[in-house]
């Protein structure tokens, strides 16, 4: 059986993939892909801002280290970080965020009025 698990250096523990399909709103509605990526895709960029300050305050002069090089390339680490992150589970933004979402959609879909015979009203 292969591994799920995504690669990152430096991660000390495996990341999982979220399960596709695995949350679904209170009312037991389908989540569509799209809106869970988008979450998804929210809460990382979230996360990447969050983690920005963390490895801005890193002094990595030394072998292998510091440089212009790094200077150019640690930004898109921090947002690979932030995206592995929220792709295995995240802190829980993306769930509010899709179940906000469901909610607003919910509230915006007008009522199904039927009469009896099956006429709409």
């Amino acid at each position: 059986m292969a591994d799920a698990s995504i690669p990152l250096a430096g991660a000390p523990l495996p990341l999982v993939p979220r399960q596709q399909g695995a949350l679904a709103t209170n009312r037991g509605q389908h989540v569509p892909d799209e809106l869970r990526r988008a979450a998804e895709q929210f809460e990382s960029v979230f996360l990447s801002e969050m983690l920005r300050p963390i490895f801005d305050g890193l002094q990595t002069d030394g072998l292998g280290g510091g440089g212009m090089g790094e200077e150019m390339f640690r930004p898109m680490l921090v947002e690979r970080y932030a995206e592995a992150l929220s792709h295995s589970g995240g802190v829980g933004i993306a769930d509010s965020v899709v179940r906000e979402m469901m909610r607003l959609q919910e509230a915006q879909t007008p009522p199904a009025t039927e009469a009896a015979d099956g006429a709409d009203r």
